[in-house]
């Protein structure tokens, strides 16, 4: 070997180099491992903060549509109530049609007992 023929302080030398080398890369091995670390926490902080986007924006898709939901349905109740008040509306002005008829009748039949009343009176008993 040739390390072998190396007198002792040589060798000596040599191998604290290969210890110093090799103190370097265990201490850049490291260094990629704590970068690999705070990655991985960093990407699981991504994913959690995605999930959690991803979360309320479904929450607020069915916010959205239970107001869809209730905006149908106030919709359909005021067009019932709509209807409803034609059709009031529509009773109340037969109502009023058929009192007025009545009042007429009545007038009529005032008038005809007036008549009557009158006759009765112009003709000696």
């Amino acid at each position: 070997m040739p390390n072998d023929r190396l007198p002792p302080e040589e060798h000596r030398q040599q191998a604290e180099g290969v210890r110093e080398r090799a103190e370097d890369r265990r201490q850049h091995a490291e260094e990629a491992r704590r970068f690999t670390e705070e990655h991985r926490i960093s990407a699981e902080s991504a994913r959690t903060a995605a999930e959690e986007f991803r979360r309320l924006a479904e929450e607020a898709r069915e916010a959205s549509e239970m107001a869809r939901t209730a905006g149908e349905e106030a919709r359909a109740a005021a067009e019932d109530a709509r209807h409803a008040a034609v059709d009031a509306l529509q009773a109340t002005a037969e109502t009023l049609q058929a009192t007025l008829e009545s009042m007429r009748t009545v007038e009529e039949m005032r008038r005809t007992l007036r008549h009557i009343r009158d006759a009765n009176k112009l003709e000696p008993n």
